[in-house]
């Protein structure tokens, strides 16, 4: 597997399985699987031995851990913070495409 290097663009084709994230998050496979669980992630796959992840989950991982770690908060919590970005995300972007169609 080819080594990744800090902000190293990716391409979003690229898959990894389970044990190749945890390599490159730096991540037990137990976190991987509750983030799996609780939605934050959701990987091809059946189930946790052919799961494939893309190089948009490392963004989702990585900031769940920086939740976890930093700010002591649980892996729901990071879910649900995650869960919230991504809206103010979508929100922000249609406020945008609402003024500048207003302009």
């Amino acid at each position: 597997m080819k080594k990744l290097h800090v902000g190293e663009i990716l391409d979003e084709q690229v898959e990894f399985t389970l044990s190749e994230l945890c390599l490159i998050c730096n991540s037990e496979e137990s976190l991987i699987i509750k983030l799996v669980d609780e939605g934050v992630i959701k990987p091809k796959g059946e189930n946790h031995e052919n799961w494939k992840f893309s190089a948009i989950h490392l963004k989702s991982v990585h900031s769940a851990i920086r939740l976890e770690h930093d700010l002591g908060v649980n892996t729901a919590g990071a879910a649900l913070a995650l869960d919230l970005i991504k809206e103010v995300e979508r929100l922000r972007f249609q406020l945008k495409l609402y003024e500048d169609s207003h302009d």
